[in-house]
């Protein structure tokens, strides 16, 4: 039985990218719809049902199953959605899809969504349809869904099939998706990060109430100031590393090739090995909370009664607690703090047969790589399958050019991905659902 799951890949990342599918955050976007029947129709064609699911007109996501019976369901899961692109910052068009040669990278796929997540989700179409051809039909049940809204907070996408639809995903007890499974290099080794672990989210609002008045007069109750260095406090705090079991477990490979022992005290020497990923890693080990909108007054000459400015903040597993109180303290008691988003933070077991399909199949292709987990610093719909109970995983493999800064494609203007990466990816996925 021969069959070769690299063969459309590249094809079917272009045309997924080419289907415009931004979403802004609000209901002005194109959604989801043209690019889920694309999906529902190539998995059609090969014998996989799937049936489409809208939370709202245009907001579609889609489930089907397949597999064999032998053991626990894995929910393989990819978001069809993409966050804006202007594109007269662009060196191509943004939905193109076109494949060009450039260096650093050499021949890639140019587009939105190239890295988040179409990428994975032609890797993943690309090798279910050649297995499905040639009859190779893995032994475990397998639930693929792709989803509506992630770039958004999931709501409408995977937060909508957990509420109104579990029974779609209910009995899966494992689910692999986005950001891991890439290579990075570190002392002239490839390291490739499976994603076991990410950061919890708080998006907050932080308001402070003052006396308005005219601009001209003294006003020492003023919102406005107080709010400034509330602001100021928090943006200027340096937070204290903390280092969860994931990320012992990747500086302790680290530390290993530097030829020294991981410690809080290292760590972020440890990260800079890392070279241009220390920019996703040196997040992951301590708390954040960055300041990133302000909102006071209407007129210059009227000092407002109010002023508003708005946090991202993100904690670590385990250490939420400290998070809100360190916030609080900095925050201080002339203003009130009020929860936009708050999404739990997460922290999958590395170990069992998944991780082990998941390290072997990566080392079938790449035989003197190490691979580890990681820490990511931003969300995923993982944090909906968490709630489920499921054991969560960032499996997007991809072998990259030590030179190619990969980290800043994310969310990044000309986001392109390696045309050998997608065919190593689809290799590896490949061995991935023959190890399961």
């Amino acid at each position: 039985m021969t069959y070769d799951p690299a063969a459309e890949v590249v094809q079917l990342c272009s045309d997924l990218i080419r289907l415009d599918t931004t979403n802004f955050g609000d209901e002005s976007g194109p959604g989801e719809r043209k690019a889920a029947e694309h999906v529902a129709a190539l998995l059609d064609e090969v014998g996989i049902d799937v049936e489409v699911y809208e939370s709202e007109p245009g907001r579609t996501s889609l489930v089907g199953r397949w597999g064999g019976n032998v053991g626990e369901p894995v929910l393989l899961h990819g978001h069809l959605d993409v966050v804006p692109a202007n594109a007269a910052d662009w060196t191509v068009d943004p939905f193109s899809g076109e494949v060009k040669d450039v260096d650093p990278g050499g021949l890639c796929v140019w587009g939105r969504g190239a890295v988040d997540m179409k990428d994975f989700d032609a890797m993943l179409l690309s090798t279910v349809r050649a297995r499905a051809r040639a009859g190779a039909v893995p032994e475990r049940p397998l639930v693929l869904c792709f989803t509506a809204d992630e770039e958004a907070g999931g709501a409408k996408g995977a937060g909508f099939l957990a509420r109104e639809h579990r029974d779609l995903i209910d009995d899966c007890t494992v689910a692999i998706g986005e950001v891991g499974g890439f290579s990075t290099t570190v002392r002239g080794r490839r390291l490739y990060l499976i994603e076991a672990a990410e950061k919890g989210m708080a998006w907050v609002r932080l308001t402070a109430k003052g006396t308005a008045g005219h601009g001209s007069m003294r006003q020492p109750d003023n919102a406005v100031t107080k709010l400034a260095n509330a602001v100021a406090r928090i943006g200027a705090h340096q937070w204290p590393v903390r280092l969860t079991p994931t990320m012992e477990v990747l500086l302790a490979s680290v530390a290993e090739l530097a030829g020294t022992e991981a410690t809080p005290e290292n760590a972020e020497s440890l990260v800079e090995e890392f070279g241009d990923a220390s920019r996703m890693l040196g997040a992951v080990i301590r708390n954040s909370a960055n300041p990133t909108m302000l909102e006071a007054g209407y007129k210059v000459n009227v000092v407002p009664g109010e002023a508003t400015a708005r946090i991202d903040g993100r904690f670590l597993p385990g250490f939420e607690d400290e998070f809100w109180d360190t916030l609080a303290a900095l925050a201080g008691p002339d203003t009130t703090i009020s929860k936009d988003v708050h999404m739990g933070a997460l922290e999958t077991g590395y170990d069992g047969d998944v991780v082990a399909a998941m390290t072997s199949s990566i080392l079938a292709e790449d035989p003197e790589a190490i691979v580890a987990p990681y820490l990511m610093s931003g969300g995923t719909d993982a944090k909906y399958w968490d709630d489920l109970g499921m054991k969560c995983f960032g499996f997007a493999p991809l072998r990259l050019p030590e030179d190619l800064d990969f980290t800043a494609l994310f969310h990044g203007v000309d986001e392109r991905v390696p045309v050998d990466s997608l065919e190593f990816g689809a290799r590896v996925f490949d061995r991935f659902l023959g190890a399961l």
